[in-house]
């Protein structure tokens, strides 16, 4: 039996690294049905959100520096044997989240540290931050082989240090797919998708002249855009951006090929919707994106895919490079969308190769893996304190 605990942000908050630790977890939990484990969450909060958590919930005060290491003697006091620290920069307090060294430094315990964000040639202050978590942590683990190649790159990681996991996703509906696309009224529709929390940055506004095109070819063409409006762009701009995109469908005739569906998708919401949609697209334009949570879900469920040639998307899909459009060019986005909407033969094969990638990412598969490593990671350093313990007593 073992104890772990997780660093992160967590639902109920709305963001991505939320869902994905709670799913970690109950990944673990799963996977850990017949060895035992125990678990603690400790939760990144604002200021604004005192009351967002249970009383089992740790809470750490996102801007509150002292509070990192009070936090850290917390669980060295603890029964806890190992913290799982699920990083990215914007979740921590300080300049580029550097108050999460103040809780590393601090900390006895061991630390397998998960990096959402690896960056081929980063900042000081990134570079910095992630060399002193990666000197600190006993494992660290990524979702792309791409970053593999970084940290050993960049940071001079040892290879036997870094531990490449799939990013987790949960499979696919078991609706029938007929009836998922009656209750959405999408019957006689050819359906892309995308979702996500909405604000710039995610390219849907790039794929308005695509669409334009290629409606001429597929006239029952609707493009999904499905999830509210992310709530930090909604506190600085409120719906600017979704009114944007509304008059840039306007202006390229597209009213009737276009479906907004804003409100907050649950985990049921986002994989009926994938599992009823012909085709998923992350147009997204930063190049250097290393992990995307909405990819992965679309392939664990094993649906056809296009997406920019950003490093998780190459990594993810390095066997289909026919799946990967540069971003803004429409006239061939335009295309594939056609064939893929069109020809049923090339559509099916894409399928059946991506319900293979995607078996290999549902959450019963990610939680073993992370079960294994926090025992290992637990046991050597169990193994190291008895050592030492030993040398003492002589």
């Amino acid at each position: 039996m073992i104890k772990v605990a997780y660093l992160s942000t967590y639902v109920p908050k709305r963001c991505g690294l939320a869902t994905y630790t709670h799913h970690l977890r109950q990944g673990v939990r799963q996977a850990a049905r017949s060895t035992g484990i125990e678990d603690q969450v400790i939760a990144m909060v604002g200021r604004d959100e005192p009351h967002l958590y249970d009383s089992f919930i740790w809470r750490l005060q996102r801007d509150e520096r002292t509070e990192y290491r009070r936090m850290a003697e917390r669980v060295n006091d603890s029964d806890i044997d190992v913290v799982s620290l699920q990083h990215e920069f914007g979740i921590f307090g300080g300049t580029a989240g550097e108050y999460v060294l103040e809780f590393v430094r601090t900390l006895r315990k061991p630390i397998v540290t998960t990096f959402h964000t690896v960056f081929e040639q980063p900042d000081d202050v990134y570079r910095d931050i992630q060399h002193e978590l990666v000197k600190r942590s006993e494992r660290v683990t990524v979702m792309s082989q791409r970053a593999v190649q970084y940290l050993e790159r960049t940071y001079q990681v040892k290879p036997e240090q870094i531990r490449y996991i799939p990013h987790g996703t949960p499979g696919s509906s078991n609706k029938p797919k007929s009836l998922l696309r009656d209750r959405l009224g999408w019957s006689n529709r050819k359906v892309i998708l995308t979702f996500g929390l909405l604000g710039p940055g995610k390219g849907i506004e790039s794929m308005f002249d695509a669409l334009a095109s290629a409606v001429n070819d597929v006239p029952e063409l609707l493009y999904v855009i499905a999830g509210q409006t992310h709530p930090e762009v909604l506190k600085r701009d409120g719906e600017a951006y979704r009114n944007h995109l509304r008059q840039r469908i306007e202006e390229k005739q597209l009213a009737g090929h276009v479906q907004f569906i804003n409100r907050y998708l649950t985990e049921t919401d986002l994989i009926d919707l994938i599992s009823a949609c012909d085709l998923y697209i992350t147009p997204y334009p930063g190049m250097q994106q290393i992990t995307s949570g909405t990819l992965a879900y679309a392939v664990g469920a094993g649906r056809p895919v296009l997406t920019t040639p950003y490093v998780y998307a190459q990594d993810l899909l390095a066997d289909l490079p026919e799946l990967l459009i540069p971003y803004g060019d429409s006239a061939l986005w335009a295309k594939r969308i056609v064939e893929m909407l069109t020809d049923e033969d090339k559509r099916e094969a894409c399928e059946r190769r991506i319900v293979e990638i995607g078996k290999q990412m549902h959450w019963n598969h990610v939680g073993s893996e992370h079960i294994r490593l926090f025992h290992e990671v637990v046991q050597a350093r169990r193994g190291t304190e008895q050592g030492a313990l030993s040398l003492v007593t002589r």
